[in-house]
């Protein structure tokens, strides 16, 4: 599977196997298996429906390394359900304030990211990184958010995650399972949309649910399909 992932070179590459109540899924980089994935959670289900393994009507039951995880169809949307993964304020490490070439308002950090603050969307926007220096810091990613100015959008973030293999992501599901939880707490909406400032931009509505989950919510369309031969 990583060869396949190394091979196929994107964010990430998602390989589902059948079980008895559901399908067995994981997620690779090019560099690593990761623990969460929100954009190819999404395509998995996307294909499970479209290729007719499940009806268009039932929901795909993912078992991950992150627990259970499902899908399901609301409208023109696919929805994930995703566990909170909230941060902590903590202290930067050393080089990752210079790494972004940002001055932060906050700085905190879950079990797979840091989350930084800045100011103003533009400064999350032009942001220009130094992908070297990000790359030697002891986590998976760092997220970079701020409230949205954009009309229609709460807030905006973009992600990094070079030592892993990934420079930034265009679409971070797992990330928005901090950020949803981060905004829902500073501007007291449970009714989340966030837009992600990527070259290929991504759009995802976020609903706070009890228990700690967070509903994820995007769409899906196959571009292109291949045939693998060992």
């Amino acid at each position: 599977m990583q060869s396949v992932a190394r091979e196929m070179n994107l964010s990430e590459t998602a390989f589902i196997v059948r079980e008895k109540d559901g399908f067995n899924l994981r997620w690779f980089t090019p560099r690593t298996e990761i623990d969460l994935c929100g954009h190819a959670t999404l395509a998995a289900a996307h294909i499970l429906w479209e290729e007719g393994y499940l009806m268009e009507d039932e929901p795909a039951r993912f078992f991950t390394k992150s627990g259970t995880l499902s899908a399901a169809r609301a409208g023109h949307f696919i929805e994930l359900d995703f566990p909170a993964v909230p941060e902590e304020p903590v202290p930067a490490p050393a080089g990752l304030y210079s790494a972004l070439g940002i001055q932060p308002c906050y700085t905190g950090k879950n079990r797979f990211d840091y989350l930084i603050e800045v100011a103003s969307e533009r400064e999350v926007r032009n942001i220009v990184p130094d992908i070297s220096g990000l790359s030697q810091i002891p986590m998976r990613g760092v997220i970079v958010t701020s409230r949205a100015s954009t009309p229609g959008f709460d807030f905006v973030s973009r992600f990094f995650a070079p030592s892993v293999g990934i420079n930034e992501d265009p679409v971070t599901g797992s990330a928005h399972c901090c950020l949803a939880p981060y905004w829902q707490k500073k501007i007291k909406k449970n009714m989340l949309t966030a837009y992600q400032a990527s070259e290929r931009v991504g759009i995802l509505h976020l609903r706070l649910e009890s228990l700690g989950r967070v509903t994820i919510g995007g769409a899906a369309v196959t571009v292109w399909k291949g045939l693998l031969q060992s």
